[in-house]
């Protein structure tokens, strides 16, 4: 499928930025929440991808966000779910743990999309671009030349350079890795809000946001927590057809496995996030 970019040219006031709903259907409607008491419009809130995945509400997930009415790009899931693929696509480790609960939650995620939730999937561009307090931003999900790259933190700047080259940007938002944080170097933001469907490998349930606010022209960002019902999505995991221990992740905060993770995040499980 062609790449797909929308250009949503300017954009002004507070702005919500966010990953990895993962069908969490509990995080999404706490965050639709946050929107509205912010009086943030569903066009300034964009997702980095990955509507849905690890947990238990695929289906009523997916008609929520489009009910809401906020943007998004596709993450690596929607790809592949919209293609018909066989697997997740998420460049797991073959055999390894995350590769082995992909096979689990991903034909189930599969299983329970409707026709009309893949058609609104047909529809998500692959990127988003637009000027954001005299800053040009652009939204990938893993970096802008492969979906499925884990850029963290620690990952060296030469990594993600050339992505503001080739997106002609000031600002990357990028989603994909699971873990929020902000890297600022030459004058460039690479700022990843994390996600909301998972908690982010520091011993909390409450996931994790971004708030764009372009008060006198600066461009200004402040990552947040949100606090919504984790026993709820824990208790619908657990119905024999997604892997249990995403569902003790859900109120541990602490991840299975840090496969994915270098080094120096790997150190950081449960000691909280390092911003």
């Amino acid at each position: 499928m062609d790449q797909k970019i929308e250009n949503l040219s300017k954009i002004s006031g507070k702005m919500l930025l966010f990953g990895g709903v993962y069908s969490n259907l509990q995080a999404l409607e706490a965050l639709k929440q946050i929107a509205e008491k912010e009086q943030i419009t569903p066009e300034n809130c964009i997702c980095t991808g990955d509507i849905v995945g690890y947990c238990a509400q695929p289906e009523e997930t997916v008609q929520l966000f489009k009910l809401w009415g906020a943007k998004s790009i596709v993450g690596n899931v929607e790809i592949q779910l919209r293609a018909n693929a066989a697997d997740c696509g998420c460049d797991f480790r073959e055999g390894s743990r995350c590769d082995d609960f992909s096979q689990q939650w991903y034909p189930y995620a599969q299983s329970k999309l409707s026709e009309n939730s893949l058609d609104f999937l047909k529809t998500l561009p692959n990127y988003i671009n637009f000027t954001y307090a005299n800053k040009n931003v652009s939204v990938v999900h893993g970096s802008y030349f492969n979906v499925s790259e884990f850029i963290f933190k620690s990952t060296d700047w030469h990594i993600k350079k050339p992505n503001f080259s080739a997106t002609k940007s000031d600002v990357i938002v990028a989603g994909h890795c699971g873990l929020p944080f902000n890297n600022l170097h030459e004058n460039k933001i690479w700022l990843n809000p994390g996600v909301i469907g998972m908690p982010a490998n520091d011993g909390n349930p409450d996931v994790w946001y971004v708030i764009l606010d372009d008060e006198k022209d600066v461009f200004n960002f402040t990552h947040k927590t949100l606090t919504y019902n984790y026993k709820l999505t824990s208790k619908l995991m657990q119905n024999g057809l997604l892997p249990k221990e995403y569902s003790r992740t859900i109120v541990t905060g602490i991840w299975d496995n840090t496969e994915i993770l270098p080094a120096i995040e790997s150190g950081l499980q449960g000691f909280g996030i390092q911003l």
